[in-house]
């Protein structure tokens, strides 16, 4: 039994060496299809890794009072309704006020993002963002501290003249020595370093690890921009608390913005769940899209390879009758043909394969997102180049196997 599979697989691959061309085509029709479905997928994978883990970071109990909202953040200029700013007084009047059981609350506002960072005689490029934060900033963002220590509520009281600094930073200016307590300058004013972030890493472009936080009040006397935009975001220790803290933060901060009952919020609240349930519809539309243009490829593969199967079939209907001539029974010359099929598609599938991971890792090199091998793509595609083959090599080798020997010796 083994010996005739063997004997079988190498007809087989006889028989692709012979039409050579023909089979390279009908492969790169089958690649085509599987590239377009696992690329698009690995992509959208990525996309969604990435976004999904900056988001999910901020934790499952966090929310964030913020200018806008992510819906409106996407709409076009003509549509978007123009909120004002969150100002320094509505964020203290909130966190003076707002006292609901077991929140921590969270003020900041970014200075600049092109700030340029002293050490002795080394200075970065300016590019380096500047947050001022208060004591809460670190842990409502999800963010770790990975060396020395984080903000505490007295050097934000104080006005201390202290700072945090992300992994990127510490590599480009501080990288030969230990971080802390070495003192840096940020547009003429000194900082004592007493942390280092953990590693972040970028999203669409933006490094999370360049960037600076000290002490809201300090950042305060060195960014005076009268239209600076602060940021509130409230972290409850306990989730099933979160409704009921998200509620009453809307209706202080509505009493706080002067908003009267019939009139709608001119601020966005966001937390990190609905954000994530929403990147996930956006992919699963990128998701439908990839199976609907790859279903149509491998449609058109399958009739290539059948195409070719069915050539190859009446070719070699001489060969199908010397086989019946000397023994072969119907069943080993449609086996023949059924293996040479599958050959064919699984080399296509592989094909694919490699060329839809290249495609996705490329996709997320160039956006810098998080690349993710695509187990459920290659699986799908594995079964589908299957399938693809069962479906095109069934009826040419029900076909060679019913040719009369004695009329295929005949055939010239």
């Amino acid at each position: 039994m083994f010996s005739l599979v063997r004997e079988n697989i190498r007809i087989a691959f006889d028989s692709i060496r012979s039409q050579l061309l023909r089979t390279i085509l009908t492969i790169l029709i089958i690649a085509i299809g599987i590239t377009a479905l696992v690329g698009i997928l690995s992509a959208v994978s990525a996309l969604e890794n990435t976004i999904s883990s900056d988001f999910s970071s901020m934790g499952a109990n966090t929310f964030n009072l913020q200018r806008y909202d992510f819906t409106s953040q996407r709409r076009s200029n003509d549509e978007q309704k123009v909120n004002p700013v969150i100002n320094y007084r509505q964020v203290k009047e909130f966190e003076e006020e707002y006292n609901f059981p077991f929140t921590n609350v969270s003020l900041s506002f970014q200075g600049t993002n092109s700030a340029e960072v002293k050490y002795e005689n080394e200075k970065t490029d300016p590019e380096v963002q500047v947050f001022g934060v208060n004591e809460n900033f670190i842990s409502n963002s999800g963010l770790e501290v990975d060396a020395g220590r984080a903000l505490n509520y007295f050097d934000v009281e104080n006005s201390n003249s202290v700072c945090v600094i992300g992994s990127d930073l510490k590599k480009a200016l501080l990288d030969d020595v230990n971080p802390i307590n070495k003192t840096i300058s940020i547009r003429g004013a000194k900082f004592k370093v007493i942390g280092v972030l953990k590693e972040k890493g970028s999203t669409f472009g933006n490094n999370q690890d360049l960037r600076v936080l000290m002490p809201l009040q300090k950042a305060r006397t060195i960014f005076t921009n009268a239209n600076i935009n602060y940021s509130l975001s409230v972290k409850t220790d306990k989730k099933d608390m979160l409704e009921g803290a998200q509620d009453e933060a809307i209706v202080l901060f509505r009493n706080i913005r002067g908003l009267n009952p019939i009139e709608e919020n001119n601020f966005g609240i966001e937390r990190s769940d609905d954000l994530i349930n929403r990147i996930g519809e956006i992919t699963g539309v990128l998701s439908m899209a990839a199976w609907i243009i790859s279903v149509i490829t491998i449609f058109g593969s399958t009739i290539a390879l059948f195409n070719m199967m069915l050539v190859s079939v009446s070719e070699r209907t001489r060969e199908i009758g010397v086989r019946k001539a000397l023994g072969a029974k119907s069943g080993t010359i449609a086996f023949q043909f059924f293996i040479e099929t599958i050959i064919i598609g699984q080399f296509g599938g592989i094909l694919g394969i490699l060329l839809g991971i290249l495609l996705g890792y490329g996709f997320a090199y160039l956006a810098e997102f998080n690349f993710v091998i695509p187990w459920a793509a290659m699986i799908w595609a594995s079964i589908i180049t299957f399938i693809v083959a069962v479906v095109s090599g069934s009826y040419p080798a029900i076909k060679a196997a019913k040719l009369d020997p004695v009329e295929s010796l005949r055939y010239e």
